[in-house]
């Protein structure tokens, strides 16, 4: 039996009230936060979040709140389930009603363009020492609709700390939701948010109606995009081919509940990007990080065409099926000499 934890998860989307749904079974008490007053009185009345997850029943461990105080107060744990975009809003807002050190843990997938910040380096920047035990990232393969009904799921949860990601661990797992630590934090963080990127090129390659040899190009060479950066920023390859790497990336290019991936479908079938994010509704991760991506890129030097060819895509109006035709065309190259140099660059100063 658990240790009963109080928690609470800052994000009322279908991620944030999917996790609670797991703390909930592990016996936790949860408190959501949101904004919509509608969501949360639906939560408390019903114990559905009907604008997310409207045929999932939540355990009674869990109730919703729209004060951020509250939400906090007492607490062991402190969840972050937001976008990559309101992370720092969202800590500056709590901090005022943090007593003491917390271990914060976020589960979002993202670079903040401009500073080129993982999630956890932003919030070092943003909490105080004397208000935090740890950062821990949970990431991995995940979509929030299975994980509501219990499908099995695994994951990963790393820190600088891999202690208090024990404790994480701890606080999580259960026989529907296996939680595995590692403790390279760079390349669990910059999986879980370049493969949102080629989740949006797998979405417009489908939209395009191609088949499944360019599906699997574009998750191998993705793959090898994302492992190259990654090592080029310190990441230990190796993690690129466990959960956060290639798992994720598998799970989000395949599947039509991966927004980044129904953006990208849009996207091929020649809709424009704002017309396509008018129609989501939420926020898709792959288009904001595709700009920090192409920054990261140009910063270490490091060739990233899949991306670039996307940013043409998003950011120069240029035609989908033409960026696809100028990724073919590209000068030969060996497929071994590169993974090669991608597993040797982790010893290169």
């Amino acid at each position: 039996m658990k240790d009963k934890k109080s928690v609470a998860m800052i994000g009322a989307g279908s991620w944030g009230t999917a996790l609670s749904l797991v703390l909930g079974d592990n016996g936790h008490s949860v408190r959501i936060w949101g904004k919509d007053e509608k969501t949360i009185a639906g939560i408390n009345s019903l114990h559905v979040n009907s604008k997310y997850l409207p045929d999932i029943t939540l355990p009674k461990e869990v109730v919703g709140t729209t004060s951020l105080e509250e939400s906090v107060r007492d607490v062991d744990f402190i969840i972050l389930a937001v976008p990559t975009k309101a992370m720092r809003e969202v800590t500056s807002q709590l901090l005022p009603y943090i007593n003491g050190p917390k271990t914060f843990v976020h589960v979002s997938k993202g670079i903040e363009p401009g500073t080129l910040m993982r999630i956890s380096e932003i919030l070092e920047e943003e909490i105080p020492e004397n208000k935090r035990k740890s950062i821990v990232v949970l990431s991995g393969p995940s979509h929030a609709e299975e994980v509501s009904l219990r499908h099995p799921t695994t994951v990963t949860v790393s820190s600088k700390n891999m202690t208090e990601a024990e404790l994480v661990q701890d606080l999580f797992i259960n026989h529907n939701f296996r939680v595995y630590t590692n403790p390279d934090l760079i390349g669990v963080e910059i999986g879980g948010a370049l493969k949102n990127i080629i989740a949006v090129c797998a979405g417009i390659a489908d939209g395009l109606g191609f088949g499944d040899n360019a599906k699997a190009a574009l998750i191998t060479r993705g793959l090898a995009e994302m492992a190259r950066l990654g090592t080029r920023m310190g990441a230990n390859p190796l993690t690129f081919a466990g959960l956060t790497g290639i798992g994720d990336l598998i799970v989000t290019c395949t599947s039509v509940h991966s927004r980044n991936w129904r953006a990208g479908n849009m996207l091929g079938k020649g809709q424009k990007l704002e017309e396509v994010l008018d129609k989501m509704g939420m926020v898709v991760e792959g288009i904001r990080t595709t700009k920090a991506a192409q920054q990261l890129s140009e910063k270490y030097d490091v060739s990233m065409p899949i991306t670039n060819a996307l940013y043409q895509i998003l950011f120069n109006g240029q035609d989908a099926k033409g960026a696809v035709e100028s990724l073919m065309a590209r000068g030969k190259t060996n497929e071994m000499e590169d993974l090669i140099n991608i597993l040797a660059s982790q010893y290169i100063e």
